[in-house]
């Protein structure tokens, strides 16, 4: 394993990032019609991943594990298993991600970025972690009905009280990451960090958040870096029995279009010719498009399989060359058809 700095910060994680997100689903449902989580296996790939070296892993209060949408009910469920996996690992080895904003209960207070809810949450999720500090805290969404200043001066306290390391963001509009990090160096709190989604579809956050990344020295988390399993080449010829498709109707509308599809075919025809996986490719990709850009890009990976995670691991022993940079841009290109991320979808805290 390789680690690299989380932007301009101190602190060294794996180039890899094992994600909480999805977790290995049982052929068992719950009363609410949920699969429930394999927690043996879940607990073989975590401990798996930390033995590979992965050394950065991240999750959220609201994950629960084969949820793409968690509700209260759920929530909390993915922290609990991985507070349980990382026992007899010396905490420090770690570097751990979790979330807040999302609802954890009914009630008004129940969800949010106000002073009250992440007082109350950071409290819920170490309790769940079974840790006495969260290395890094992102705010999961915006929340436009409290102050950024009074979020980004409760996030303060929390790591002047040593119960955060760093702090960051995840989906807020670019002119608002602007703001929040002025504001946050301008009262000394640490923020680090982005996690927005990334990978040979999805390439939005090329146009405006990348040159932010590279502006204030933070670091990117890539989520669904393999676009949900699309870009692994598991539906070239439908979708298998338990796979996330079968149970996540998004994905099927999102990306198993016609023009997605024809795309994914020519990528999987690279990843042939260069003897590695279409999994390995996609991440080999992302590890290769930091290095252009100059910017720390860490894919977060979510495995259901010790398989899986070995394979997407090899990741980091691919080399690609220019010309094939260019082969796949081209492959983007055809697959991002009818397919954008349109960011005036997102809630501007300014406005």
């Amino acid at each position: 394993m390789q680690y690299v700095k989380l932007g301009w910060s101190g602190v060294k994680v794996s180039q890899i990032c094992l994600g909480m997100w999805h977790l290995p689903p049982s052929r068992v449902k719950d009363e609410y019609g949920v699969y429930k989580v394999d927690e043996e296996e879940a607990t073989r790939i975590i401990k798996r991943a930390i033995d590979l070296g992965i050394n950065f892993i991240d999750t959220a209060n609201i994950y629960h594990g084969t949820m793409q949408g968690p509700d209260p009910i759920h929530a909390g469920n993915a922290e609990r298993i991985l507070g349980k996996a990382i026992r007899g690992y010396d905490r420090e080895s770690l570097v751990i991600t979790t979330k807040v904003r999302g609802r954890m209960a009914p009630w008004p207070n129940g969800e949010g970025l106000s002073r009250k809810h992440i007082r109350w949450q950071i409290k819920e999720s170490l309790r769940r972690l079974g840790t006495s500090y969260v290395d890094l805290y992102l705010m999961h969404r915006p929340d436009p009905s409290t102050p950024i200043e009074e979020t980004l001066d409760t996030l303060k306290d929390l790591v002047s009280q040593g119960l955060v390391h760093y702090v960051g963001e995840s989906y807020f509009h670019p002119d608002d990451i602007r703001y929040i990090v002025e504001y946050s160096r301008s009262i000394h709190l640490p923020f680090i960090a982005m996690q927005e989604p990334y990978n040979l579809i999805e390439r939005d956050i090329e146009k405006d958040k990348v040159p932010l990344a590279s502006k204030y020295g933070l670091g990117i988390m890539a989520y669904i870096p393999l676009a949900q399993g699309v870009l692994t080449g598991k539906y070239l010829n439908g979708i298998p029995e338990m796979s996330r498709a079968s149970y996540v109707d998004e994905i099927r509308w999102r990306y198993l279009t016609p023009e997605t599809l024809k795309a994914m075919r020519e990528f999987h025809e690279i990843a042939k010719e260069l003897g590695v996986t279409d999994a390995q490719l996609a991440l080999a990709w992302i590890l290769k498009k930091s290095e252009e850009m100059g910017v720390t890009i860490v894919p977060i990976i979510g495995a259901t399989s010790i398989t899986q995670l070995e394979d997407n691991v090899g990741s980091i022993n691919v080399a690609l060359s220019s010309d094939v940079m260019k082969r796949l841009d081209e492959i983007s290109k055809m697959a991002r058809v009818n397919w954008e991320i349109k960011y005036d979808r997102i809630i501007k805290l300014t406005q």
